[in-house]
């Protein structure tokens, strides 16, 4: 059968991988492809028992679980459009999202409805549990569900709408790093053209098996680890408790994943709090560290730990979202660690780019996916750098209600602008330089990339993340140390422990500002660090919301 909407998708892979595997929490028994085709009929038939219609928006407001991915495909069977909602968005963006996408009926977990304020259960046509399909009230004075006796009704009551591929499936709204968001308007054909390509970066099949760790209602992984899977009638498995790493070791060891999805910063915890502080616990290895041979086969040796610690058998470990730290990098490519990168937006479903494991090149992102033109609009003639723009069947329908804003980003004759910085080499392979919004302006006119000054400062001891920005012509560097390990050097102290605690880190800013500007060239030099002693509020593939830090 021609596969050009979520619908087709869904009934060609429910038929084809019936007796297959498909979504399960970690250590249960999962449901099969028929099961899960069976709970998305009946909760069809039951959106449409409640007046659910073609075009009608229903949102979700989950954290990830089987459920999750039913409730989706009951949505888009019906022809109706799926609103996936962040689940650390705040009460007042949740708002915000069901006001202005229109929101009619919304699917919600237990441990999210509180962020749902009590006056916008009124103006929905019902609320359902993720977790039961049960139907549910809000009790206002104390903000307490009430259960609903709710029929889900017999599977033959469904009805597939009829869909057509450039039909509007999914409005996601974005949690950007520069501010305001923005509803992106995803047709099927949108993300079944995504499916089709990101599939041929990395084939799946029904051997694979995956542990999902984003969130379901970012774009990221909802296409590569949701859509792509369920295509392939690979095994999804999901964590009842957050993904730390108490929760999520024993998860690896037990389903053994071939395929893992994440974003670069929990690649670098592991690399920093766990890998280097092991080699330079003892003072032969600090040393042989500091030289290229050695170092190889010290990588080396600490991917096959790595790859212990993942299950031992993972094929492809996709790190999107956001740039990988160079020193990571290098060290996943000297431990011979399978990790692929991929780029891309909201707004393209969301790959442009990507290779597989072990066809990378070192700090780029992949060529461009099957399908997918990109070019450097006006690139400057000496480093051949500018605005990426994209040209595919993945970018967006538009931003929902923005016609204006929309305009400002795809161009008459079809070309998205991403807004990234960047250049590409002679195989095509794309090198991100950073945001345009981010870069700044010297005095000199002179372009300087903040994202390249935060690779130099992030490695730096004690470093755990920064953020540079420029205030009153300065370029000041705002620092979040780790804290922990400070203060344990003088936890014996008492009283005089913050003494000394402030005196390290007053040295420590005074030493880092030495370190970055013999790093860097004269333009990007850092005049002014400040340690900022909480972590920076990050968007859901973990990228710090540098907005809030101008």
């Amino acid at each position: 059968m021609t596969i050009s909407t979520i619908k087709d998708l869904f009934v060609h892979t429910t038929e084809k991988n019936a007796e297959y595997p498909a979504f399960g929490f970690v250590g249960e028994e999962s449901l099969t492809y028929k099961h899960f085709r069976e709970k998305v009929q009946s909760v069809m038939a039951y959106l449409k028992s409640k007046g659910i219609s073609k075009g009608d928006k229903v949102g979700i407001l989950s954290t990830n679980q089987p459920h999750w991915g039913v409730s989706y495909f009951a949505i888009i069977n019906m022809g109706a459009v799926v609103v996936p909602i962040l689940p650390d968005f705040l009460e007042s963006e949740i708002e915000n999202v069901l006001e202005h996408s229109e929101t009619k009926a919304l699917f919600v977990s237990e441990t999210l409805y509180r962020k749902v304020k009590p006056a916008l259960f009124d103006k929905l046509k019902f609320v359902m549990l993720v977790e039961q399909f049960a139907e549910v009230v809000v009790n206002t004075p104390e903000n307490e569900l009430a259960k609903l006796p709710t029929s889900l009704g017999a599977t033959k009551e469904y009805e597939y709408a009829e869909i057509e591929k450039n039909d509007l499936a999914t409005i996601i709204y974005t949690s950007g790093t520069t501010g305001k968001s923005k509803g992106v308007m995803l047709s099927h054909w949108n993300l079944v053209f995504t499916v089709f390509g990101s599939g041929k970066i990395h084939p799946m099949g029904t051997r694979d098996r995956l542990i999902s760790i984003l969130p379901l209602s970012h774009t990221y992984e909802n296409t590569i680890a949701f859509l792509l899977p369920f295509y392939s009638g690979a095994a999804v498995y999901y964590l009842r408790k957050p993904p730390v790493p108490s929760v999520l070791l024993p998860a690896l060891k037990i389903v053994k994943p071939t395929i893992m999805l994440s974003v670069p910063l929990i690649m670098e915890k592991i690399y920093k709090g766990k890998i280097l502080p092991n080699i330079n616990s003892k003072a032969i290895t600090r040393v042989l560290y500091k030289f290229g041979p050695t170092r190889k086969l010290l990588n080396k040796v600490a991917g096959k730990k790595l790859m212990e610690t993942f299950g031992g058998c993972v094929e492809f470990f996709g790190v999107g979202g956001a740039k990988l730290d160079p020193e990571v990098e290098r060290f996943l490519i000297e431990a011979k660690f399978p990790y692929a990168v991929g780029y891309g937006l909201t707004e393209t479903a969301p790959l442009l780019a990507g290779f597989n494991s072990f066809e990378g090149k070192f700090q780029s992102t992949g060529p461009a996916m099957d399908g997918v033109t990109l070019k450097i609009n006006n690139p400057d003639p000496v480093t051949g750098q500018g605005e990426i723009w994209a040209k595919g069947d993945n970018v967006m329908l538009g931003y929902y209600k923005e016609p204006e804003l929309t305009a400002e980003v795809i161009t008459s004759n079809g070309w998205f602008k991403t807004g990234d910085l960047g250049a590409f080499d002679e195989q095509g392979y794309v090198f991100i330089k950073g945001r345009l919004k981010n870069m700044i302006v010297g005095a000199s006119g002179e372009n300087i990339y903040p994202e390249e000054i935060e690779a130099v400062i992030n490695r730096f001891k004690l470093v755990l993340e920064s953020v540079v920005v420029q205030k009153k012509g300065k370029l000041v560097a705002m620092v979040h140390f780790n804290m922990e390990e400070i203060e344990a050097k003088y936890k014996d102290l008492k009283e005089q422990a913050n003494v000394y605690v402030e005196k390290q880190l007053e040295e420590l800013t005074v030493e880092l500002q030495q370190f970055v500007n013999s790093q860097v060239n004269k333009f990007s030099r850092v005049q002014i660090v400040v340690a900022h002693l909480e972590p920076f509020e990050k968007t859901a593939t973990k990228k710090i919301k540098r907005f809030l830090y101008y």
